[in-house]
């Protein structure tokens, strides 16, 4: 999703394109799988006045919106990026942190399973497998 989108997309919902919305997109961006405090440091890098609570409140209409997307990647806070970008799986590795992606098509026969024998349907978007990644095996 482009800057001219983000902006046509708040517009056509009839939201502004505030500075401090346009700064938190700018982070998730540049900071891919961020939580919220990680986009707050970041924008404060431009705007140090913007507290937390502005980013909370600002992530939650995002994603209302459909242009943003959190995950739960651990016990602590939701990460974010950008929905445009959120199709894969993530894959955590419990030893050494790292967070990697893959394709869905990897996990289908799983998910196609969950279907069928359970009539369970699974948001692939938000799932999440840990493990130990190639270095730490």
């Amino acid at each position: 999703m482009t800057e001219t989108s983000w902006h046509e997309k708040l517009r056509s919902r009839g939201y502004r394109v505030t500075p401090q919305r346009q700064l938190v997109l700018e982070a998730i961006k540049a900071v891919d799988h961020a939580t919220p405090e990680e986009i707050c440091a970041r924008v404060r890098e431009t705007a140090r006045g913007v507290n937390i609570s502005t980013v909370y409140r600002t992530l939650e209409l995002l994603e209302e919106l459909g242009m943003v997307t959190h995950t739960h990647l651990g016990h602590g806070a939701p990460t974010y990026h950008l929905a445009a970008e959120a199709n894969h799986v993530h894959l955590v590795c419990g030893n050494c942190g790292e967070i990697s992606e893959a394709r869905p098509e990897l996990v289908q026969a799983f998910v196609d399973s969950l279907d069928r024998e359970l009539g369970f349907a699974t948001d692939v978007h938000h799932l999440t497998v840990f493990g130990r990644c190639q270095k730490c095996r």
